[in-house]
Order: C-alpha cells, then sequence, then structure tokens
C-alpha cells in the first residue's frame, strides 16, 4: 500500500508546457498519484491527444490551451478552471523553449522569446494561481529549472539566464509565501530524452560527450522525473521550501 504522504487524491495540478516531453511524464506521474490534471499548452490537437492517453488511463484530465507569456490570458485561464474545473493545488511551471546562438551574434529577439517563456511565464502563472492558493492556505508549486540554472555552454546564454532567473524566483515565492502554507520548489533536470532533444541525442559526437561526462553513463528518460514531482507536490514536502532538487545523474557532482 502506498504511503499517505505521497497520495495526491483529491489534488488538481495544473502543468505548462505539458502535451508532451517532460511536461506529460511529470502530469502523468501526478495522476498516478491520484492528481487530476489539466494539461497546458498551444497546440490544441496535441493537448487533445495527451488528454486521451491519461482518460485510457482512467485520469480525471481537462486541457487548457493559453499562452504562459500573455498575463491576460493566464488570468482569464486560471479563473475558468478554478470556476469550472477544481481549485488548483499544484502548479508546475514547465514551459519552456530554445533559442540557441553565439551570444555576441544572439538577436534581441531570441533573447526575450526565451526570458519570456521560460522565467516570465512562471511569475505569471504563479501570480494568477498564488492567490487563490493563500487564501486557502496550501499549495505547492514547482518550477522546472536546469543544471543550466547553475552552469552553461556555448550557444545558450539566453537559457542560462532564464533558467537561473527561475532559480531565484522560486526562492523568492517561498520567502514570500511559505507563511502562508505554500511551498515552492523546483526539479533542474539534467540531459533527458525527449522529443526537443532528439536532434542532440542522434548527434553521435555530443551523444558520447553526454553519456561521457554523466557518471550515471546514459541521458535521463523522462519518467525518472515524475518521483521528485510526486514528492514536491505532496504532503510528504510540507517543511521543504525554496529548495532546487537537480536530478541529473550526477553530472554536476562530477568534474
Amino acid at each position: 500500500m502506498a504511503s499517505p504522504l505521497f497520495d495526491l487524491t483529491g489534488r488538481t495540478a495544473l502543468v505548462t508546457g505539458s502535451s508532451q516531453g517532460l511536461g506529460f511524464a511529470m502530469a502523468r506521474g501526478l495522476a498516478q498519484a491520484g492528481a487530476a490534471i489539466v494539461l497546458n499548452g498551444r497546440d490544441e490537437a496535441k493537448l487533445t491527444r495527451a488528454a486521451s492517453a491519461l482518460q485510457a488511463e482512467e485520469v480525471r484530465v481537462t486541457t487548457a490551451a493559453f499562452d504562459v507569456t500573455d498575463g491576460t490570458a493566464v488570468a482569464a485561464a486560471v479563473a475558468k478552471l478554478e470556476a469550472e474545473f477544481a481549485p488548483i493545488d499544484i502548479l508546475i511551471n514547465n514551459a519552456g523553449i530554445q533559442r540557441r546562438a553565439p551570444l555576441a551574434e544572439m538577436t534581441e529577439q531570441q533573447w526575450r522569446e526565451v526570458l519570456d517563456t521560460n522565467l516570465t511565464s512562471a511569475f505569471l502563472v504563479a501570480r494568477a494561481v498564488a492567490p487563490r492558493m493563500i487564501a486557502r492556505r496550501a499549495g505547492k508549486i514547482i518550477n522546472i529549472c536546469s543544471v543550466m540554472s547553475e552552469v552553461s555552454r556555448p550557444t545558450i546564454a539566453n537559457y542560462a539566464a532564464a533558467k537561473g532567473g527561475l532559480k531565484m524566483l522560486t526562492r523568492a515565492m517561498a520567502v514570500e509565501w511559505a507563511k502562508h502554507g505554500l511551498q515552492a520548489n523546483a526539479i533542474a533536470p539534467g540531459y533527458f530524452m525527449t522529443e526537443l532533444n532528439r536532434s542532440l541525442v542522434e548527434n553521435v559526437e555530443f551523444n558520447k560527450w553526454i553519456c561521457g561526462r554523466t557518471p550515471a553513463g546514459r541521458w535521463g528518460q523522462p519518467e525518472e522525473l515524475a518521483g521528485a514531482a510526486v514528492f514536491l507536490a505532496s504532503r510528504a514536502s510540507d517543511f521543504v521550501n525554496g529548495q532546487i532538487l537537480t536530478i541529473d545523474g550526477g553530472l554536476l557532482a562530477a568534474l
């Protein structure tokens, strides 16, 4: 029998950027622990397919197609979900993109797109959700950071800046909202085998470098984030706040 500390029955989770990849894997993990799920993205067809996969597993699920970088759209969507589906008990800010370029050649648009999607969106969605959590004196916010919250590589300065900012935004949320019964923490994935990383996985030289650089000797699988998401969404983490849980196969521990 599963521990009641990790039981999410009766809870509802909104996961942004969850039509595929890491977001979908974490949503499925929360569902397997008993949560109802709100899948978010901008592609309604992808969201419908993802929702159908969860419905086949007898999950209570709905979709909410809105742009997480649009504060007005975010506020309207959250209000509608709270009124028509369920109060949001768990928020996972997962939406993210990459726009690679050497820093000296990076366009302002490439910079702003990544900062808006990977950092500002977490502020906008949390700003819409948190006041309702505060009123209920309970809530879990999980921001998806990265090993790039701590280190960087060439051509991803915008991504590293956004993820570094998200780490500190997580701690700012904890500092301001812990007294209201909320916990704000983050998961920092290393290199995971997802649709968005397919070209990197298939690059023989890069794949060899990642497997050699990572003590575990391999890429992570999306479902390997589910346990951390359940922990940070559950009663088991009620006194955990402002922390960044790195899941990288040991990459940051090794020189």
